[in-house]
């Protein structure tokens, strides 16, 4: 029975109710939002985007003037989904007769195979009209739902092809659409058919954007397989370097097989770096780069899909600050917030197509770059990195540090940034418990431990890479904020970490979810790590489905405001991840199993993120309304639940894998192709012990719970496990 458990694969796709709001595909920088019939509707957010830019805003289909009435999408790719509607029953028919299939592949643009079956005794004289328009919308502005600026669309009609276009600020973005044999209009293209009985019918309708005046290469040729696209092509590619795993729990499962589909189809490139793909933040409104998503979801994938890292660490470190401007906040050593390829730059932050104000997307990068070293990069690929890496903490210790507190702090530099520059940064995201805002600069908890993990991987990384020099002054570092963290964050009147320190130093004392990623980075002292789990546990943050951001208690929570007390799956993940860390096993599996409640309702898919309702007052998590599906760290979360479960770690240099038995209510676990370097191993666990097949001779498995020869401090044997 065991094997047989292994074995399973989980669920085949299932079919989309047609009541849900809609359908996004998703590959590369290129995405699609329709409706479920697979309509586009103008006044929706919804549209084909290509690189921030709206280029179908409107698809509606109809057969002999009528709407399609939809039945179900059926979901093959990430960027493939087949629409089965059913037109108008037929003159003199009670009963429907003819299907509508429309078979979706979203790539550089887009192609609709449409097919019509006739299941009637008489052949079908079908027209077809498709209406089609294009905006050239900027992604802010629809994601705003606040209007769009109308614009001046050139439209030309030619045969059988409708081509769109739109000049701005002296850039020129266009789309073509054509299908063979069809009339072309400039409201869009009409076909004609006649049906056999019990026979069927299919067209092409092809979508051809165009930057400037060259017109993008298609993604799915006609005249060729589309196992052959490109599309398809990385898909393959990247499950067969991805690492299978299986685990007895049939929920987990299922998130784990969405887990590797969503982080594949969230995949991007630069054109001019194709060998390093980076993972976007999240379909359909953050289809770019943002350092901060990018750095700890690729975290949380590498030991199972390690190929992320190195390409995330490569093309930050290119686009790494150079110079100092007020406006995107660009300054010497600090890694980017975000990019942007639009037309408008003036809506993006700090009106320019990149932007860097964040400050935790700095110390994360310098964390990764040692965490990919641990699990095998290449050690000159890593040591390429050192001089980002020093360049990075070398901002973290001036610019970053605004006093010479110790303290990693935040401020915008004009009113174009973001107010609050963490992972919770909206505008009102971090205030006092009574409700007052916090004034700037702003040292939040969760940022001085990363800080604090950030001297502890430059210590290792001088330890591998330069013979020790340096290590030794690092790890004194990072003791020291540690002690000045506790000092200054603690608040032994309510027992929990202040969420930050305003301007005036003064505690900002809301109890909030910050804490769960400092023990997840180890800077909690271990005496105090009961105390901040019983907080996290408590019903003012743990909703029975996960950690709410925000306490119920304090003046500003709204369980439905983006920061300010809904449940985010990545951030309820790493407070799981550092409960764990931390031997408190109850509270980790509680929170754990409060998360896989929700992978049920959510069908395999966390979200970005959900309200944060009580589970006593509604039985369901509670959707809300602008979640990203899929979203880069949702996505991965599944990964370090697995990796936190097994106390899965390793560090190749010194020639150690650790590793535990497996906790009931996931056991057993199979890891097959596990990567370590160069290597795959088996890796099989259940809730009597563990056993690798193929690890290599140099390596040594340790399942006690502690690494034994890592010369420098690593994750799960870090500090907190013995101070």
């Amino acid at each position: 029975m065991e094997g047989d458990r292994l074995a399973a694969t989980g669920v085949a796709p299932a079919g989309v109710d047609p009541s849900e709001p809609g359908t996004t595909l998703v590959a590369g920088t290129a995405f699609c939002v329709s409706s479920p019939s697979g309509d586009i509707e103008p006044e929706q957010a919804q549209g084909l985007f290509v690189e921030d830019t709206r280029v179908l805003s409107t698809w509606r289909l109809e057969v002999d003037g009528h709407p399609v009435d939809p039945l179900t999408a059926i979901p093959a790719e990430p960027f493939e989904t087949t629409f089965v509607g059913r037109a108008a029953p037929r003159p003199d028919r009670t009963d429907p007769t003819l299907v509508v299939e429309r078979r979706r592949l979203v790539g550089s643009g887009l192609r609709e195979d449409i097919t019509l079956r006739n299941f009637a005794t008489e052949a079908a004289g079908v027209q077809l009209h498709l209406e089609v328009d294009a905006d050239f919308a900027d992604l802010f502005e629809v994601k705003a739902a606040r209007g769009v600026r109308p614009q001046r669309v050139g439209r030309r009609a030619v045969g059988d092809n409708l081509v769109l276009w739109v000049e701005r600020a002296g850039s020129r973005r266009g789309v073509r659409i054509a299908a063979p044999g069809a009339d072309a209009t400039i409201a869009g293209l009409t076909m004609r058919a006649v049906v056999p009985p019990h026979g069927s019918w299919t067209t092409t309708v092809e979508v051809r954007p165009s930057l400037g005046d060259d017109e993008l290469e298609a993604a799915f040729p006609v005249d060729r397989p589309v196992e052959s696209a490109p599309a398809a092509r990385r898909m393959r590619s990247w499950r067969q370097a991805s690492a299978d795993v299986y685990t007895g729990d049939p929920t987990l499962q299922t998130a784990l097989d969405r887990t590797e589909r969503d982080l594949g189809a969230l995949r991007i490139v630069d054109a001019a770096h194709p060998e390093d793909d980076v993972v976007a933040a999240g379909a359909p409104w953050f289809m770019a780069l943002f350092g901060r998503d990018s750095l700890l979801t690729s975290w949380m994938a590498m030991p199972f899909a390690p190929s992320l890292a190195l390409g995330t660490l490569r093309t930050l470190a290119r686009l790494q600050g150079r110079r100092d401007d007020p406006m995107t906040e660009e300054e010497p050593g600090k890694i980017l917030h975000e990019v942007r390829l639009g037309m408008d730059h003036e809506l993006a932050l700090g009106g320019s197509s990149v932007y860097y104000g964040s400050v935790d997307a700095t110390p994360l990068f310098v964390v990764l770059v040692d965490r990919a070293l641990r699990w095998g990069a290449p050690r000159d690929a890593v040591a390429a990195l050192l001089p980002a890496v020093d360049a990075a903490l070398d901002w973290m210790l001036t610019r970053g540090d605004r006093d010479g507190d110790g303290f990693l702090e935040y401020q915008r530099r004009t009113d174009r940034g973001l107010v609050n520059q963490g992972w919770k940064d909206s505008h009102d995201a971090i205030a006092f418990a009574d409700g007052t805002p916090a004034r700037a600069p702003i040292a939040l908890a969760e940022v001085q431990g990363y800080a604090y993990a950030a001297y502890l991987a430059r210590a290792h990384l001088a330890e591998v890479l330069e013979e020790g020099r340096g290590a030794a002054t690092w790890r004194e570092r990072a003791s020291a904020l540690r002690r000045a963290f506790d000092d200054a964050f603690w608040l032994p009147e309510r027992g929990w970490y202040a969420l930050a320190l305003d301007r005036d130093k003064r505690p900002v004392d809301a109890l909030a979810s910050n804490m769960g990623h400092c023990l997840w980075t180890g800077i909690v002292p271990r005496e105090r790590a009961p105390q901040v789990a019983d907080a996290l546990l408590s019903p003012d943050i743990f909703t029975g489905f996960g950690l709410r951001t925000l306490a119920a208690s304090s003046a500003t929570y709204n369980p439905v405001g983006y920061h300010t007390g809904t449940v985010w799956p990545h951030d309820t993940t790493l407070a799981a991840s550092g409960l764990a860390r931390y031997g408190l096993a109850e509270h980790a599996e509680r929170v754990v199993a409060g998360l896989l409640r929700a992978v049920r309702a959510y069908r395999g898919r966390l979200p970005e993120l959900f309200c944060g309702f009580d589970a006593d007052d509604k039985p369901v998590p509670v959707p809300y309304p602008t979640s990203c599906s899929p979203q880069a760290w949702a996505a991965a979360a599944p990964y370090e639940l697995v990796r936190a479960a097994l106390g899965l770690d390793a560090c190749l240099p010194h020639g150690e894998v650790c590793v535990h038995a497996a906790p009931a209510a996931v056991a057993p676990v199979r890891v097959d192709g596990l990567p370590l370097g160069t290597a795959r191993v088996e890796l099989v666990a259940t809730t009597d012990g563990v056993e690798v097949r193929g690890l290599p001779d140099d390596l040594r498995l340790c399942t006690d719970g502690g690494s034994t020869t890592c010369a420098a401090h690593g994750w799960d044997d870090g500090e907190s496990a013995r101070t």
